[in-house]
């Protein structure tokens, strides 16, 4: 031993360095999920199959499953995120470099002219070519925690494709959605036009007979005029939506155009929500934010890992001749060997500041994970309490509508028979007119409740990285 020592004294410095720092690059594991309840405060839909990979098929509409197949094949945004898949394997190969030994050939010639005062010029010609080689020695982890950090945010780059793939979904279904109820609601104001029209039609007769005054023609021909008015307002908002929907798909919006009519065509499927802790496999963007964790956590390994000597191996090999471009005349061999170790020893404290910057970055996502975790749980609470609500809601404005149908028609039998006046006749018809209006955003209100829900569950995504919480 003490001639080994003789002969290779770099040993005891690393010896030293192994017995300073050998427990200094473990990095704290990142803190586990946070307790899940047990279940969902709002029963909901609870019992019902869980979301599939293709949920909107349940929604029964053709065009609409169209619409988001031509998303996902031409939408900019899944571009977008597939590139960002690309770029952080890109980053993965480079980490993984990292591991293994740089390879280098270089090869110079050249000539060099001299003059002695006096004298005649004399040239020389050199000429040479090398092979060398470097290793870091990756004694205590460093460049194993860069690949590990780097895969950690591969993964979490691959979920945020997934995150970007639901939103794409949800965000198609709910364009195509307000766009059915947009084009319904224009249908039921165009409808509640005619009515105004024929209305009036009566009140002009009835005021050539001198049956009623000049204000009740006025009064009515207001009410007509208000009802056009309403129409340019919905028209402008179905266009807007219309274009929104268009880029989405990735389309010009000039051309673009569906054959949506009403919402009354389309399903609201059951949706079952599962238990509380399922939510942590079925989330893509919990995923990332996991997978961000680990990132984290190997870059503190890393960090503490730059504080320790670092250990290089060298090597060269090479010809150099006096006859230019040519290594078969009389060439000179060279063979080189060496280590070489170097230990931080005053940085201004560069490197523990590393150290602390890196672990408080890990602190900071261990909080964002569980603040991600606390919204999706609110997320899913919220869209089941929508979700049944908006159908209690949706059959008691039935009822509205049924009623506020029936009162304008005895409105216009007794205005007809002169019983009353004709403010009961408008205030009828302003009646019918908002409950047909609400009706259809209820039943807006509703698809997009279940499409909230079903986004909230992460769209029938299953991490394929873990097992389903037991």
């Amino acid at each position: 031993m003490i001639d080994a020592i003789r002969r290779f004294p770099l040993i005891p410095a690393v010896l030293a360095a192994l017995a300073l720092g050998a427990c200094a690059t473990a990095g704290d594991p990142p803190a586990p999920a946070p307790a899940m309840p047990a279940a969902w405060a709002e029963s909901g839909a609870a019992d019902a199959a869980a979301p599939a990979r293709d949920w909107w098929r349940g929604y029964g509409s053709v065009e609409l499953t169209a619409l988001i197949d031509a998303a996902m094949r031409a939408s900019p945004d899944m571009a977008i995120a597939a590139e960002h898949v690309r770029q952080a394997e890109a980053q993965v190969r480079i980490a993984g470099s990292t591991l293994f030994p740089a390879l280098n050939f270089g090869a110079a010639t050249g000539r060099r002219e001299t003059r002695p005062q006096g004298g005649p010029w004399r040239g020389a010609n050199s000429s040479d070519a090398a092979f060398s080689a470097s290793y870091e020695v990756d004694l205590w982890g460093r460049n194993a925690a860069g690949v590990r950090a780097a895969t950690s945010s591969l993964r979490a780059t691959r979920f945020d494709r997934e995150t970007v793939r639901l939103t794409l979904v949800a965000g198609v279904a709910d364009a195509y959605f307000q766009l059915l109820s947009l084009r319904g609601r224009l249908a039921i104001a165009q409808s509640n036009l005619a009515i105004t029209e024929r209305v009036f039609k009566v009140v002009d007769a009835r005021a050539r007979n001198g049956a009623v005054s000049a204000l009740d023609v006025a009064r009515q021909q207001a009410a007509v005029l208000a009802q056009r008015a309403a129409i340019p307002a919905l028209e402008l908002q179905e266009r807007q939506t219309l274009f929104a929907l268009a880029i989405l798909l990735g389309r010009q919006p000039e051309s673009f155009d569906v054959a949506a009519l009403t919402v009354a065509d389309v399903l609201v499927p059951p949706i079952g929500a599962g238990i509380p802790a399922a939510l942590l496999v079925r989330r893509p963007d919990l995923a990332s934010a996991e997978a961000q964790l680990a990132a984290a956590n190997a870059n503190v390994a890393a960090a503490r890992a730059a504080l320790l000597p670092g250990i290089s191996l060298t090597g060269s090999a090479g010809l150099a001749s006096e006859v230019l471009l040519n290594f078969l005349s009389a060439p000179t061999a060279a063979i080189a060997i060496g280590a070489s170790l170097s230990q931080p020893i005053f940085d201004g404290g560069r490197l523990r500041a590393q150290v602390d910057v890196a672990a408080s970055r890990e602190r900071e996502l261990v909080e964002n994970y569980r603040k991600f975790v606390l919204a999706a749980l609110a997320d899913v609470e919220s869209a089941l309490a929508a979700g049944g609500r908006s159908v209690d809601q949706e059959i008691l404005q039935q009822q509205v509508l049924v009623q506020a149908q029936l009162a304008l028609r005895l409105a216009e039998v007794r205005y007809r028979e002169g019983a009353d006046d004709l403010l009961t006749v408008l205030d009828a018809q302003r009646t019918l007119f908002q409950a047909q209006d609400q009706l259809a955003l209820v039943r807006l209100a509703r698809l997009q409740a279940s499409l909230g829900l079903f986004k909230a569950l992460g769209g029938g995504w299953t991490n394929p990285d873990r097992a389903f919480p037991g």
